[in-house]
């Protein structure tokens, strides 16, 4: 996971502890995106500003 060391995680206000959730981080350019329930699985990395536009679209 040596990788993804350092990185401030962070999940929804509207997670739960059931376990079911994602956790975005913050890299350079990119924003990490990881499953809560397989941390040392890796991370989707998608550029900063898509991930931006995407949000703007689904809010």
């Amino acid at each position: 996971m040596g990788e993804l060391d350092g990185i401030a995680w962070r999940t929804s206000s509207y997670s739960t502890n059931g376990g079911d959730c994602v956790e975005i981080g913050h890299r350079a350019d990119q924003v990490l995106v990881r499953d809560t329930k397989d941390r040392p699985g890796g991370a989707l990395t998608v550029p900063r500003v898509p991930w931006h536009a995407l949000l703007d679209q689904v809010r």
